[in-house]
């Protein structure tokens, strides 16, 4: 399974900046370490205009390079290491004020990238002392390889913060007020053609340390209700692409998100909601599923070495028109309202063989699809590692409410790709004060 990254401890709030786009200040009682803080803010076609740019444009409500900027050379240390040159252009977001001090972000886009082109996004904030941080990139993405290779970026951490494959993560005892994004868009020198950003936003969080099992949380209004979500498995690919992690046992996350686009291409009855057989004629014809496979090579990280780069999964099914991010739900009650909108969750969890019965396995890092609940409110799942047998018969599984909410919610701080289409109404948010989507 894929190792993934939990939420750290964070730490206090300090003083919120004014004068930007904020969210109302929580109301609450005074914080204490169960207060859990999570805000997402995005921008499209509808809203892109509020951004700054520069040596890009719209395109049809896309982000697109108008006049390059300027040029930038870039090694891809994963191919052959060659130096080419790229003309670049950028567009930056408004800053964002969460309305708490945040110590995580993990940024989402949605892009399309020609043979030729590439986009960059990183993000900056002000800190604690309200001066600026550094940019910090948070992914170098292209749909294939053909450009570059698709990477998170190592290295980057100073005094300030840290970033953790896909989450930029505030040093102990260091905390940021804002944040804005940047996404630069490169084409080789000289190109007509150009990168189409779609989506670009970010979730900014302050949680409480792992403190053991939540509290239950009420009933939302989804049960009974379970959508009929094609179950993979991913135990089915072991041993296949190794080049990926090593093959099945680790494609947790694009096990899953295969699963969710084969549900939209199904229950629309558009094929182009996800890869066509000529997209994955490449993959060895005894292999069953090979949708599963196209996503492992697709959402692989070069630098993590891995298939589980959270960012990365949601920006391949944005490819094919449709509209995904990553965010933290604080609740199963939250999850409830994306069911009720016909809307599967893909969800990040961890848990021992004991704390998840009817599993049949222990993992440090996983990820499942919610496709569903009971009418008495557990939990409906396509489980890609349901236990470890290879067959997509046994991904479907149902588990206890409370033991789910208790290994995801803590864990991984509730992590899920909402991936939907395209102008499609989410459900309305039940905390308007700090909105998670």
């Amino acid at each position: 399974m894929e190792i993934v990254r939990a939420a750290l401890p964070l730490m206090m709030a300090g003083a919120m900046s004014t004068g930007m786009l904020t969210a109302p200040a929580d109301t609450g009682s005074k914080e204490t370490a169960s207060v859990r803080h999570v805000a997402y803010h995005q921008w499209n076609s509808a809203s892109f205009s509020a951004g700054s740019f520069s040596g890009t444009t719209l395109t049809a409500g896309d982000l697109t390079i108008a006049a390059p900027t300027g040029t930038s050379t870039y090694t891809d240390r994963f191919g052959d290491g060659s130096t080419k040159t790229y003309d670049v252009a950028t567009w930056t977001s408004p800053e964002v004020t969460p309305g708490f001090d945040y110590t995580e972000l993990v940024a989402s886009w949605n892009a399309v990238t020609p043979s030729g082109t590439w986009v960059q996004v990183s993000v900056s904030g002000l800190d604690d002392a309200g001066l600026r941080s550094k940019e910090y990139v948070l992914g170098r993405w292209a749909e294939d390889t053909d450009t570059i290779h698709r990477t998170s970026v190592p290295a980057q951490g100073d005094d300030l913060a840290t970033v953790a494959i896909d989450t930029l993560v505030a040093r102990e005892g260091r905390f940021l007020e804002t944040w804005r994004l940047t996404v630069s868009l490169y084409r080789e020198a000289g190109s007509t053609a150009t990168p189409a950003v779609s989506l670009v936003g970010a979730m900014a969080s302050k949680l409480p340390g792992k403190t053991g099992k939540t509290t239950v949380s009420p009933l939302g209004g989804a049960g009974g209700i379970t959508l009929d979500v094609p179950a993979y498995s991913q135990e089915i690919h072991i041993g296949e692409y190794p080049q990926y992690n090593g093959g099945g046992e680790a494609w947790c996350s694009p096990t899953s998100t295969a699963m969710v686009l084969a549900y939209w291409q199904q229950s629309t009855g558009n094929a182009g909601y996800g890869p066509s057989p000529v997209d994955y004629s490449w993959v060895d014809p005894s292999y069953a599923d090979p949708q599963v496979d196209f996503a492992a090579a697709n959402t692989y990280d070069y630098n993590y070495d891995g298939t589980g780069n959270w960012a990365f999964n949601t920006a391949y099914a944005g490819r094919y028109g449709l509209e995904s991010f990553v965010t933290r739900l604080r609740s199963l009650t939250e999850a409830e309202q994306f069911i009720k909108a016909g809307i599967p969750l893909v969800v990040s969890m961890s848990f021992k063989k004991s704390e998840l019965t009817g599993a049949g396995y222990g993992t440090n890092g996983h990820l499942m699809v919610i496709v569903g609940f009971t009418r008495s409110g557990d939990v409906v799942v396509n489980d890609p590692a349901s236990h470890l047998i290879a067959s997509n018969d046994e991904v479907r599984a149902v588990y206890d409410r409370a033991e789910f909410e208790s290994v995801w919610v803590p864990h991984s701080g509730g992590i899920a790709y909402v991936i939907h289409l395209a102008g499609q109404q989410l459900p309305a948010s039940l905390t308007p004060q700090e909105r998670n989507w």
